[in-house]
């Protein structure tokens, strides 16, 4: 089969491309600008037209899902497969997305169910993924000086580096959009602080968006948000997942980093590189490729603190730690239990004392850990690598 991949600066990108040709496909390379106008650009359009009728591909295939894309695959006839891996993501509630050519696949269940539920026939559950056999080759190369073993007895080098870790947005420097909200009235910052600490409660499931309207108002007096022109989004979507969402997140990150630095040194890589909090070492930002793998590899304890937009589905983050062999203790997040044990391949935490419980318990108990960690590493292997879902994605009975 030969796939037009639409190219751009998204992660994975050379993982899928060594899926596609593992599975026996070919590929050609077209490079979009995803930072321009992904709903109507003439140029993408008369370009991509142009390589469609000289490649004459089988597939369009891109990271996250663009309506210009998609409507130049309608017209010419061609089948177009997005995987989305960003949330929130406006475009994906584009009316574009009903076009008869999409595969749209939707790593959060969640949103998946609420999408067809409303009709929209082209959208299709497709969890993330890694790519154990690079992540494999880095171990190896990282660990060449030690004595030459099977890549299976590789998963994790025993000298550990870091504790705890997270690599992580904090939501605390950009796109931090609630705090500059000034002029709420006294009325809407009340009810929001309220809401929000409500949610933070709860796991699992998310109301902030239907419980939006008394203060939409005036949050649209202070924050106009509007929705797309050629969008199904509500302006209660736009300011839960781009505003309310990152402000809880922000704050959940925020508690939880500090109950687990409490008694235990936490070791954290993020953007927001003035950060700081007691017991905590602030690296700034992980480059994804090159340390990343290191950190998941080297810490006893890898937390996940899942985004608050994501409803249900497991996040990239997670499936990099696991397949570099790292030890997951996460949020609950409902996907989890379709693809993994908890206790069993990873470990759920519920709250701050939870947290802290376990951070103690298995900093203790590290045969348990490592079991564990290498549990996981072996349930991704097997069923949710690149050529896992490049398989399911080009196999689903459109």
């Amino acid at each position: 089969m030969k796939i037009l991949f639409v190219e751009w600066a998204s992660f994975g990108n050379e993982d899928i491309k060594e899926a596609f040709i593992l599975e026996g496909h070919r590929y050609v390379s077209f490079y979009y600008n995803a930072d321009g106008n992904i709903r109507e650009d003439s140029q993408t359009e008369e370009r991509l037209s142009s390589v469609l009728h000289r490649e004459a591909p089988d597939i369009v295939f891109s990271f996250n899902y663009f309506p210009v894309i998609s409507n130049v695959c309608q017209k010419e006839g061609v089948r177009y497969i997005s995987w989305i891996y960003d949330s929130p993501f406006a475009p994906l509630y584009s009316r574009s997305v009903a076009n008869p050519c999409n595969t749209v696949c939707v790593f959060d269940k969640e949103v998946y169910l609420e999408l067809r539920f409303a009709g929209i026939k082209t959208v299709y559950y497709m969890p993330l993924a890694v790519n154990t056999k690079r992540l494999d080759y880095f171990s190896r190369r990282e660990n060449k000086s030690e004595s030459d073993s099977a890549a299976g007895d590789e998963k994790l080098s025993s000298a550990y580096k870091y504790e705890i870790s997270f690599v992580g947005s904090l939501y605390t420097e950009k796109y931090n959009f609630f705090d500059s909200m000034n002029n709420l009235s006294d009325y809407s910052r009340g009810y929001l602080d309220a809401l929000m600490a409500a949610q933070m409660r709860v796991q699992g499931c998310s109301f902030i968006q239907e419980t939006l309207l008394p203060v939409l108002e005036d949050l649209y007096r202070v924050y106009p948000l509007d929705p797309s022109p050629d969008g199904m989004e509500s302006r209660e979507w736009l300011y839960t997942q781009y505003v309310i969402n990152r402000k809880i997140t922000a704050l959940e990150r925020t508690s939880l980093l500090s109950a687990a630095a409490e008694r235990h040194t936490l070791d954290l890589f993020t953007h927001h590189q003035d950060y700081c909090m007691p017991n905590v070492r602030n690296h700034g930002v992980a480059d994804y490729y090159d340390e990343m793998p290191q950190i998941f590899r080297k810490s006893k304890i890898n937390l996940n603190i899942t985004l608050r937009s994501i409803k249900s589905g497991v996040p990239l983050r997670a499936f990099d730690i696991l397949g570099c062999g790292g030890f997951l203790l996460s949020n609950f997040q409902g996907d989890f239990l379709d693809l993994f044990v908890p206790g069993e391949d990873f470990v759920f935490f519920d709250g701050r004392e939870d947290l802290q419980r376990k951070v103690d318990y298995y900093l203790e108990h590290e045969e348990e850990r490592q079991e564990i960690a290498a549990n996981g590493y072996e349930k991704v292997a097997a069923r949710h690598t690149y050529r896992h879902r490049v398989k399911e994605m080009f196999s689903l009975d459109i």
